[in-house]
């Protein structure tokens, strides 16, 4: 039997609105999902479909990207758009923010041009009322044509109501009739004059008039391309439009539509919303003076990264030493299971002390810090202090030529650098955008910090009590140069092969508000840990495989990571390391995690991975193959700034679809560190280290 057709849904109802929102909250509670939300300007990119039932009938729902407005200018307007003019959504709901609803309404009034299937989702009602603000959703209603229905996402309020009415809209009961916006004289005499030809063009995917409109803002190529629309070669198009153009310009339509779009708008808001004087909350403007201000914002950003960075190490100490020795009995009863099916030797070695033994590392040593780190981070998103961060290093990066929104992404390069890729999206410039992707990996993700903090306490800090506070100072010490090296990064970068001015763009600064700690966890830990390290698992396995067979094919007595580093030492020496140490990192490329196994058994000539025991262990066995304060510090570097791990490549490539682009990503941080290496080594031999 063949499998069974999925049914076709009794209707599609499309969620559009501004970022930030409650858009995905929304999506959320009608199809029980738990797509990502975030508490910043431009987290939805993509658009995430789910399902939900409505009087025993299924409906289709689809999360559309968050945009401001429907002009076309970036990904996720072009996106969004596209779909609206399908005509494949038989109800559109639009999401609007009723703290400031007049910014929201702009969207709905583009919207109503392009559709009149539309139900008005005035979300945040009880954050709107904890300010004093009451919106007329009936007078709104009455003023738009359309249905308005009251929410609040966030506490599951008014959910129902809104598929109610989103059902009733799809199924056309009754027809809504929304009400036109009326533009200056010279733009509707323009639009009768278009209309006609847009209705023999177009057809029925898109309403004339929005086509008119937009005509005479000169998007006709741009509408050729995205929606097919058969301007070129069309002569009574082209006369009409050079007539229209005769005395007044493209842009002097464009401004004249944005115009009377905004003074609608801000004629709606005024006759429907009452308690607006009150703004924006005191306790949040307190708030920003300290989060934002001159002299605070950059030593507070500077302690609460300590603060995550201390917690993370001082918790993640238990969990890896408690997972590290129950995979090892695991790791017995597997071997022993082995011995008892009378299985080879050469088998046991390749499953048991290769591909598992690796892949139980991985685990062990990444999982705790990220179950830290990523719910952390994921605190501060719902908290809505993340985009105070970009707002705070916009200036830095502007003046480096990149996009204020990289800050973002590099504070999730730290939880992982493949998350942080993949977090670029949100930077609408595609110049930009591959400033971002390329220099993330100049952030160290959590897979270096057991490299890092080990080193750190056995050359620089020591291992005393107080020892998690003098490494968090360190690493944070570490992470001040992690992110000047990105900024000089990206401006050589917008210097040369990314040459361009940065783009404007608008950053929401949402209000404070109190962490969901259950969502949190959740999604921290589905969304991020449970995904990054899936892909990091599925990389180690393989290479536990090929380490194993190093480790035990010997020739002429010597296995072969023996020979490999032998044969790398010269390479490696300049540069304050050593073929060892070199080895490691090429072969920890499916997790930067193995650096210090590897590095362990090659010194100690073993067959398989090594743990690195107690720290004074460690450091007389470093001490005796030639380590001193000097190497540790280029190991400690070359570990901030070298390639990317294969799952950040593979991320890169997948982003960008760019075999150049996922070079310059992996050679540029090696360059960099590699050269930094070299500097500290020419020292040391000039103080005789």
């Amino acid at each position: 039997m063949g499998e069974r057709e999925e049914a076709a849904p009794a209707g599609i109802i499309a969620l559009a609105g501004n970022p930030n929102v409650g858009k995905s909250t929304v999506f959320n509670a009608l199809t029980g999902l738990r797509q990502h939300t975030g508490n910043w300007a431009g987290k939805t990119v993509g658009s995430a479909q789910g399902r939900c039932l409505f009087q025993g009938e299924e409906y289709r729902l689809v999360d559309l990207p968050g945009t401001c407005s429907l002009l076309s200018h970036t990904a996720e307007e072009r996106a969004a758009r596209e779909f609206l003019c399908s005509g494949q959504a038989d109800a559109v709901v639009l999401i609007c923010d009723g703290t400031c609803l007049e910014r929201s309404l702009v969207l709905v009034l583009q919207v109503l041009e392009i559709t009149t299937q539309v139900v008005v989702c005035v979300n945040l009602l009880d954050e709107a009322g904890k300010k004093g603000i009451q919106v007329d959703l009936e007078g709104l209603s009455h003023r738009l044509g359309v249905p308005v229905v009251g929410c609040a996402a966030r506490r599951n309020q008014g959910v129902g109501e809104l598929l109610e009415a989103a059902v009733r809209v799809a199924r056309q009961e009754p027809p809504t009739i929304p009400f036109p916006v009326r533009y200056p004289q010279k733009v509707e005499a323009a639009v009768d004059r278009l209309c006609p030809l847009a209705c023999r063009c177009w057809g029925r995917q898109a309403r004339p008039r929005w086509l008119s409109l937009r005509l005479l803002e000169g998007e006709g190529e741009a509408l050729a391309q995205s929606l097919g629309f058969p301007l070129r070669g069309d002569s009574q198009a082209a006369a009409l439009l050079q007539e229209a153009w005769s005395e007044t310009t493209a842009q002097d339509f464009s401004d004249a539509i944005a115009g009377a779009l905004s003074q609608r708008a801000e004629e709606l808001a005024r006759q429907t919303v009452t308690g607006m004087g009150r703004g924006y909350s005191p306790r949040d403007r307190k708030l920003d003076r300290l989060f934002t201000g001159k002299w605070t914002a950059f030593p507070l950003m500077g302690l609460l990264l300590l603060f995550l960075l201390w917690l993370t190490i001082a918790g993640a100490n238990v969990p890896s030493q408690l997972l590290s020795q129950g995979f090892g009995i695991l790791g017995d009863w597997l071997r022993q299971g082995f011995v008892q099916l009378h299985a080879p030797e050469w088998l046991t070695g390749v499953l048991v002390d290769g591909a598992y033994t690796t892949l139980a590392w991985v685990v062990a040593v990444m999982l705790p810090p990220m179950a830290i780190f990523f719910p952390l981070f994921t605190l501060l998103e719902d908290l809505g202090y993340l985009p105070r961060m970009a707002y705070n290093l916009d200036r830095c990066f502007r003046g480096c030529g990149a996009c204020g929104k990289q800050a973002l992404t590099i504070s999730m390069g730290l939880g992982c650098n493949a998350a942080g890729v993949v977090g670029c999206r949100i930077i609408n410039s595609p110049r930009e955008r591959l400033i971002a992707i390329v220099t993330n990996s100049l952030t160290p993700c959590n897979g270096r910090l057991p490299l890092l903090i080990t080193l750190s306490a056995l050359f620089f800090v020591g291992s005393a009590a107080s020892g998690a506070v003098l490494k968090a100072l360190f690493l944070a010490g570490l992470l001040a140069l992690s992110l000047g090296m990105t900024l000089g990064a990206s401006f050589l970068l917008s210097k040369t092969v990314l040459r361009g001015m940065p783009s404007a763009f608008a950053l929401e600064l949402p209000p404070y508000r109190i962490p969901r700690v259950g969502q949190v966890l959740a999604r921290s830990v589905l969304d991020r840990t449970l995904h990054v390290l899936g892909r990091a698992a599925a990389v180690a396995a393989p290479a536990g495989v090929l380490i194993w067979c190093l480790g035990n094919v010997a020739v002429s007595g010597q296995n072969l990571l023996g020979w490999c580093a032998g044969f790398l030492d010269p390479l490696a020496r300049p540069f304050g390391l050593d073929g060892a140490i070199l080895l490691a990192f090429l072969l920890a490329l499916p997790a930067n995690e193995l650096v210090l196994p590897l590095l362990l058994m090659i010194y100690l000539s073993q067959g398989a991975l090594t743990q690195a025991g107690d720290l004074g262990a460690l450091h007389g066995l470093l001490l005796e193959n030639g380590w001193t304060w000097m190497t540790a510090l280029c190991v400690m570097v070359f570990s901030m700034f070298h390639w990317p791990c294969s799952t950040a490549c593979w991320t890169i490539w997948k982003e960008t679809r760019s075999l150049k682009w996922t070079g310059v990503s992996f050679l540029l941080p090696t360059a960099l560190g590699l050269a930094l290496c070299y500097l500290l080594a020419a020292l040391g031999r000039a103080l005789g280290v």
